[in-house]
């Protein structure tokens, strides 16, 4: 193979690429003299300059700041740690102000996500500077922000350089971002106490505020659908959240608070014979998560359009990540010996015990948030079951792929259709989103080729191009409408029931006209189950 040249060739000459470099250097020279531009400074390579300087005797005059979950989950933390002694803040759900700072400030090429978080931090931190008139030193000594780690295809790995970066060029160079990594802990090397301490207290009070966030949010997207007063649901489910958010303050009678929930949220009047099309919501975990702009309100807007929305919870992504670690403990496990150089070697590690405490973290996560919905009135919900998941799967993606929902995305919609779960599934995801993009416009395909049935639509989100989205879900609402009303009418005549006689069946049952009551689950929509458990 001939090497690589240094000089340009034509058919008489050849000219070295320093005299090329050259002549193009002084040409820039005499060109900035000329219109009078004077040498820009040469700028070095970006660095990463981390401030992780949170130590235990700051925490009285240093504010921690949260965001990235539903506004439940956020305020949930909030409560739960300010319980623990630290000076707790939940940002607000990101907009599009927040997308608009994140694309001033943040790098070009960056996902939705990227820029609605970061430029929700840095919208927060100039409304203190500009707006409260706080000094940008008291911004930076007195604030911090904790953030989660990632990795894999998946851009959510970088996030954490973003909001350095960002907050640097947006004045606030030294603000403190801290990345907590769910699996490696919290990365701070300092011989000192640290500011966040990450013990059981720590994880206990989390793992409370995310059950119970679950639990609520679950709750509320079953009960709204079916309001008889427009907006009554959401009235008992901030008084719910304030009665929640004081309990675990005090750290003490949350389960009876969730009680008291419970009658406040029964008291809802619904009529859950109205048929509506239920409509399932899966994709890239923080777009179908967030409840703002950033997936277009689209949890609201379904609703409006008279669906009932079945959203993913955060425990089920917990519940992932055990399924993740005990699939690849079974993979590594016989090569035991072999496996000493990976960060998770398992040369000395005890296989079964391992196996039994993945065992048991999957029990727990299971029986907290059982009892946690049990108290609230979230009746017959049950959390997915990740070895099925990745049966269905398997067949048409590789379940060691793991970037972003991985194969989630793909048992969901299969399980979705056997199992009479959803008359329609919406796949949201950043514009450009790879894990995403890749399965909800390449393999789903091959799905719905297979189950002709499933009612399927893939979107992403930019932060404009509404009307388009809307208007591409109302079409594929309307299919999923008529399901719907195809399922209701066939039931009826398969238990010989009319509309009139269902209603007198209702009356005489009280249990069944509680916004807290919820039909075991034999076909997709609330009104037909409900018809099925009264015939």
């Amino acid at each position: 193979m001939q090497k690589p040249s240094n000089f340009i060739s034509s058919d008489h000459v050849q000219t070295p690429i320093s005299a090329i470099e050259a002549e193009l250097e002084r040409f820039e020279e005499e060109e900035r003299q000329r219109l009078g531009i004077g040498a820009e400074p040469k700028q070095n390579q970006w660095k990463d300059n981390v401030n992780r300087a949170f130590f235990a005797d700051q925490r009285a005059h240093t504010t921690v700041l949260v965001s990235g979950l539903t506004m439940a989950h956020d305020l949930f933390v909030q409560a739960g740690l300010a319980g623990l002694g630290y000076s707790i803040r939940a940002l607000d759900c990101p907009d599009n102000e927040a997308l608009q700072f994140g694309k001033e400030y943040g790098n070009r090429g960056q996902c939705n996500p990227t820029y609605f978080t970061v430029g929700n931090l840095v919208k927060t931190l100039v409304h203190m500077r500009d707006k409260q008139g706080m000094s940008t030193e008291d911004i930076i000594s007195k604030h911090v922000f904790l953030t989660a780690g990632g990795c894999g295809p998946c851009r959510f790995g970088m996030y954490v350089t973003e909001y350095r970066k960002a907050l640097t060029d947006a004045g606030f160079e030294g603000f403190r971002v801290m990345l907590f990594e769910p699996n490696g802990g919290m990365q701070q090397a300092t011989g000192a106490e640290v500011g966040l301490k990450m013990d059981k207290d720590f994880f206990l009070t989390l793992a409370k505020a995310i059950f119970v966030g679950d639990a609520l949010n679950a709750i509320s997207y079953r009960i709204r659908p079916y309001e008889v007063e427009k907006g009554s649901t959401d009235r008992a489910i901030e008084q719910s959240r304030e009665i929640i958010m004081k309990a675990l303050g005090k750290r003490k009678g949350l389960l009876r608070s969730l009680l008291k929930c419970k009658k406040i949220l029964a008291a809802v009047k619904v009529d859950r014979t109205m048929v509506k099309p239920k409509v399932s919501i899966i994709g890239e975990f923080w777009a179908m998560t967030t409840e703002g702009e950033g997936n277009y309100r689209l949890q609201r807007f379904l609703e409006e359009e008279g669906a009932e929305v079945d959203i993913q919870l955060i425990a089920g992504w917990i519940l992932y990540n055990v399924w993740q670690s005990r699939v690849d403990t079974r993979s590594r496990m016989v090569l035991k010996h072999a496996d000493t150089e990976a960060r998770k070697g398992l040369k000395t590690t005890q296989i079964a015990k391992k196996f039994l405490t993945l065992w048991v973290a999957e029990k727990a996560v299971r029986a907290t948030f059982k009892t946690f919905a049990f108290c609230l009135g979230l009746k017959n919900y049950k959390l997915p079951d990740m070895e099925e998941n990745a049966r269905v799967a398997a067949d048409h993606y590789n379940t060691e792929l793991r970037g972003g929902e991985g194969h989630m995305e793909v048992g969901k919609l299969i399980q979705n259709v056997i199992h009479k779960k959803a008359h329609m599934t919406i796949s949201v995801k950043p514009f450009g989103c790879m894990p995403s993009s890749g399965v909800s416009d390449g393999v789903q395909s091959v799905i719905t080729e297979r189950y002709p049935e499933a009612i399927f639509l893939p979107i992403e989100t930019t932060g404009d191009g509404a009307v388009n989205v809307y208007s591409r879900i109302q079409m594929m609402l309307f299919k999923a409408k008529r399901a719907a009303e195809d399922e209701y009418e066939t039931l009826l005549k398969t238990k010989h029931l009319s509309k009139e006689k269902l209603k007198e069946k209702l009356a005489k049952r009280s249990k069944f006209l509680k916004a807290t009551y919820y039909s075991p689950h034999v076909v997709a929509g609330t009104a037909a189950n409900l018809l099925v458990e009264v015939a």
